[in-house]
């Protein structure tokens, strides 16, 4: 057991303390130095570079660590939509909520799910007014509830990008070998690649460069981003989530970029290559591909319409489907966020938290407007966490 005042964690043989394995990527020595090349290397630019790091993950570790004042003036962040709660329309929230209502159900999702209001309120609610809403923290925990409840329909509303994916993917695997007939799968799984196109179809971006999520890539591989590349002309580096990560990887941006302007050719580069390959996880791959399949589209949160940007279940596999068993029961009108709430601009990348006129005013943590601030991974959410916020009236 550790000392609470402390930032080690050791485990009973007392053999690998925590410390050790973050310490170097957190070196205050090592992150001026690479702020001193960054700095450097940025005067060779030709253009600003914006940046959008996809992930929440990142954003958090570029806003709790200080990294924004690090920056040069002609290097920018932009935030993106790699926040798979965040980017959730509010119709597909409707949904959950109408599933959980239903007699016979019990609604499962992942705990940051549960707040995120949808367009009369979220699962937080429904469940205070009586629904069965159990957030999960181990998806592997829906087995067990279906087992023990034979008599109840068991929904698991399914969310995440690529990293997640291969977990729903075990859950239908094993809900079919155990005959757990009475678990059904709501999926709301999205893919970054289309996202990405998406950000760059809008005509007033000023991305030009991308931090490629982490854990994405671990699963797809740094091969998912090369199309994103050659098309747009935007380098990738897929990062770490350390703050030495993301400072080596905006140099490694700007190396790129430089490399780009004198070669006409964007390049993806791995800074994660302890954990991230070009192929990826490759028996995950194969076991989501054995049980779901692209959806022709679906509605982003913020970002619209997105074509081919979403999984959905294989027709095999419709028996599972709460999309289909709930068929006409489900309401399925789009309805957009609140006018004063600017996540969607956030999330497209042409606004900033600070942006907003309710941010840590009418919005924040503990009463949010939009999805940014619900989530443990928006923008809006990391902006008031690291900020030193306090709520006003």
């Amino acid at each position: 057991m550790s000392d609470p005042g402390s930032n080690s964690t050791t485990n009973e043989t007392d053999s690998l303390p925590l410390k050790t394995l973050y310490a170097g990527f957190r070196d205050a020595a090592t992150i001026r130095a690479l702020a001193s090349s960054i700095n450097q290397a940025a005067q060779k630019l030709s253009e600003p570079l914006y940046i959008m790091e996809v992930c929440g993950g990142h954003t958090h570790t570029i806003m709790k660590y200080g990294l924004l004042g690090l920056m040069p003036e002609n290097v920018r962040f932009i935030h993106g939509p790699g926040c798979p709660v965040c980017v959730m329309p509010k119709e597909r929230i409707d949904q959950a909520i109408a599933l959980a209502s239903f007699d016979g159900v019990i609604l499962l999702t992942l705990g940051d799910m549960i707040r995120v209001p949808g367009s009369k309120g979220s699962l937080a609610h429904a469940r205070a007014n009586g629904a069965d809403v159990r957030p999960l923290y181990d998806p592997l925990d829906a087995l067990a509830i279906a087992r023990d409840n034979p008599d109840k329909q068991v929904v698991f509303f399914a969310i995440g990008f690529e990293t997640s994916t291969p977990m729903t993917a075990v859950l239908i695997k094993e809900a079919e070998a155990r005959g757990l007939d009475n678990l059904l799968f709501h999926i709301n799984h999205v893919l970054v690649p289309p996202a990405i196109d998406a950000v760059m179809a809008e005509p007033a971006t000023k991305v030009n460069a991308f931090i490629g999520p982490a854990h994405v890539s671990v699963i797809s591989g740094a091969k998912i981003y090369r199309r994103a590349a050659r098309v747009h002309g935007t380098p990738v580096v897929v990062s770490g989530f350390e703050p030495v990560d993301v400072m080596e990887s905006i140099l490694r941006l700007i190396q790129l970029k430089l490399r780009a302007d004198a070669s006409a050719e964007a390049q993806v580069d791995i800074q994660y290559s302890r954990a991230v390959t070009e192929e990826g996880n490759l028996a995950a791959q194969a076991l989501v591909d054995e049980y779901l399949e692209v959806r022709d589209s679906f509605r982003w949160r913020g970002l619209g319409p997105i074509p081919r940007s979403a999984l959905k279940l294989k027709d095999s596999f419709a028996h599972r489907d709460a999309e289909k068993a709930f068929a006409g029961r489900l309401p399925v009108q789009q309805i957009d966020d609140h006018k004063a709430c600017q996540c969607g601009d956030i999330l497209r990348g042409l606004a900033n938290p600070m942006d907003c006129k309710v941010f840590g005013r009418g919005c924040t943590p503990q009463t949010p407007l939009g999805s940014c601030m619900v989530s443990s991974e928006g923008a809006c959410n990391a902006y008031y966490r690291y900020q030193g916020l306090t709520e006003t009236a």
